[in-house]
């Protein structure tokens, strides 16, 4: 096959499958946050997810306040995703790797969101602060969880909101960690192009 049809094929497997991942992932974490389901982006949310979502739950049932169905089909979406992207680019990998690897991507793509929901709640707070639009009524619901224990806990400073730099060192440090346990699976800067997330 030639090179270009792999790089065409890559970014689109890459570019899809990263949507949807991104989808499902929301859709993990606006549960866990306890988001408005009503919200436009929500029902879009939930009608894009339920299709492989709900015949999930009749096999794994959630426990704990977990929805453990949600985190299985975000696994297994990365899990194949990156075995394809593996087969395409002649990337040898056996089971317990690919478990590993599509893990890590996995916490690696988890923490991109929180970082970029951040970014856009900030520029977006100083920009149009009173915007309520649906998109970014989500982006703060799925962030506050995260700003208020250190709120709370902060000393008030003049109005200033220290917490989003708490936040990013925070960020920054699991990061760090997670470049530490793929270097611990062995996945190189060519492997990494087959891993989304990282």
């Amino acid at each position: 096959m030639p090179d270009f049809v792999i790089n065409i094929t890559n970014m689109l497997i890459t570019s899809l499958g990263a949507i949807y991942l991104l989808i499902v992932a929301m859709r993990l974490l606006l549960q866990f946050v306890r988001a408005d389901f009503y919200n436009p982006l929500s029902q879009f949310i939930v009608k894009a997810t339920n299709p492989l979502l709900l015949p999930l739950r009749k096999i794994i049932t959630g426990f704990y306040g977990v929805d453990w169905a949600s985190i299985c089909l975000l696994l297994t979406i990365h899990v194949l995703l990156t075995l394809l992207l593996c087969l395409l680019n002649n990337i040898a990998v056996n089971l317990v790797a690919l478990l590993c690897w599509s893990l890590i991507g996995l916490l690696f793509f988890i923490v991109n969101i929180f970082f970029w929901a951040m970014m856009i709640s900030i520029v977006i707070s100083f920009v149009a602060p009173q915007n309520d639009h649906p998109a970014l009524l989500l982006m703060r619901q799925l962030t506050e969880p995260l700003f208020e224990p250190i709120r709370r806990r902060l000393p008030p400073m003049g109005g200033l909101d220290f917490s989003p730099i708490i936040i990013f060192i925070g960020i920054y440090a699991i990061e760090q960690i997670l470049y530490v346990l793929a270097g611990m699976a062995r996945i190189t800067p060519y492997i990494a192009k087959s891993i989304i997330g990282i």
